[in-house]
């Protein structure tokens, strides 16, 4: 099996980059497009003192809040108008699917081509401007009521913590959230690659060099010893080749498609292949697991020091590194695996399409047949697919659990969505160079034809 750097190399040269003057162009676009967005991480909501709103920060900067604080590339930290991120869209995305494929009239109209296609992200965007709200007044409040510390001097994070505060934290935090939308849109239409997931990518490797030199402090002040941060970059690196095969890993299910007459010739009959991922759901269990693992953080900040005895030991339990908190996050990663699985890969409609161009796997008839193989081979590397998910973002949490000095951006997740990400737009780079090729080739048939 070829990596994936291996077959970019393959196709890469100088020559024919030099001439894709449309990749130069989109690729351009892209980095102008997440220059804009790291611009905006860093420009701060009116109303919050930096000051005291980071050193309220430091406190927690390790827990739950600070994976939030990865996906958002640092805006939560720093209380900016991209303190949202685009986590309200993934959300509202993912529950868009699971609602098509239980509600009858959302599955008709996401059949309808790309006019139903419209229509089911119009609906999402209403939802994400919902979800943005209530995470933006949660926010305002959990803010409004927290003091920072500035010196010796304990002063509150927003000196007038009133209605207009609230309005205008909420508006500015939707308002961040529906430009990312945009610009992600922006980048896949004009960019390369997929716009929602570069926005992620692009704040997780900005705080990437942070979270490097905070591990090499940790060990310059001796509370990380040097065996254990060689061991980290050893798992580091140990992780990434791993997620790289298994990213890359494929069953593929030998599909047949029998002999054709065609005039007085009989063409003999072709093979193809089916190819099943091992990690069909992607990075979104992972994201979604961490997102519901939030809320209990989120309502006792919003509700502030009334919140009840049940909640406050709840928010505890599901801290970064407690037991309860990794084994409610592998089941959930679990769960959304096969959930997730199930609405983006649908074996029926597989085996439907099978059977409409004549083509069938041996042994099984085309129909229900066909399909209930797929869904059998399909729910056995799923399971391969979860575990190897699971198993990538429970490591760091088993380290930190032996030392929690260990930055939490060196987490399974941060690394599963680069080295995903990176695979996909590298795999789009490859295409455009390889249209580019076969653009230069058609080109120089006309020419020799014409001069013919």
């Amino acid at each position: 099996m070829t990596s994936a750097a291996e077959q970019f190399a393959s196709n890469l040269n100088l020559s024919s980059f030099a001439k894709a003057d449309e990749l130069k162009k989109r690729i351009l676009f892209t980095l102008g497009a997440l220059i804009v967005y790291r611009l905006g991480t860093y420009i701060p909501i009116p109303g919050v003192n930096p000051g005291a709103f980071a050193n309220m920060f430091a406190g927690q900067k390790n827990g739950l809040l600070g994976t939030f604080n990865l996906f958002s590339g640092g805006a939560t930290e720093r209380m900016a108008i991209f303190a949202l991120n685009i986590m309200p869209y993934i959300s509202a995305s993912i529950i868009m699917q699971m609602l098509s494929a239980v509600i009858p009239s959302l599955e008709a109209v996401k059949k309808e081509g790309e006019a139903g296609r419209r229509q089911i992200n119009q609906y999402t965007r209403y939802l994400t401007v919902a979800l943005a709200t209530v995470q933006g007044y949660f926010i305002a409040a959990t803010v409004a009521g927290s003091v920072g510390s500035i010196g010796d001097l304990q002063v509150p994070v927003v000196a007038n913590p009133n209605i207009f505060f609230y309005f205008s934290t909420v508006v500015t935090l939707v308002g961040g959230v529906m430009f990312l939308v945009w610009l992600g849109e922006q980048i896949t239409a004009r960019g390369i690659g997929n716009g929602v997931s570069l926005i992620i990518f692009a704040g997780i490797v900005a705080e990437l060099p942070r979270a490097a030199y905070g591990l090499l402090a940790s060990g310059a002040s001796n509370a990380i010893s040097a065996p254990v941060i060689i061991m980290v970059l050893l798992i580091a690196i140990a992780t990434v080749a791993f997620v790289v095969f298994m990213e890359r890993s494929q069953r593929r299910l030998l599909v047949q498609y029998p002999r054709r007459q065609q005039g007085n010739r009989m063409s003999e009959g072709e093979k193809s292949h089916l190819p099943l991922k091992l990690n069909t759901a992607g990075v979104i269990p992972p994201i979604f697991a961490s997102s519901l693992l939030f809320l209990p953080a989120t309502a006792q900040g919003a509700i502030g020091q009334n919140a009840p005895e049940w909640l406050l030991t709840m928010v505890g339990a599901l801290q970064p590194g407690h037991w309860l908190h990794m084994g409610l996050y592998a089941a959930l990663i679990i769960f959304f695996c096969f959930l997730y699985t199930s609405i983006v890969f649908n074996p029926q409609d597989t085996a439907d399409n099978l059977k409409k161009y004549g083509g069938y796997i041996q042994g099984y008839r085309p129909g229900p047949r066909t399909a209930d193989y797929i869904d059998f081979v399909l729910t056995r590397i799923t399971v391969i697919g979860a575990l190897y998910i699971t198993a990538v973002c429970l490591l760091p949490e088993f380290l930190r659990m032996q030392n929690s000095a260990i930055p939490v951006y060196l987490g399974g997740t941060s690394l599963l969505i680069v080295v995903t990400v990176t695979l996909d737009t590298v795999q789009q780079i490859q295409g455009h160079l390889l249209a580019q090729q076969y653009e230069s080739l058609i080109k120089k048939s006309k020419l020799r034809g014409a001069r013919k």
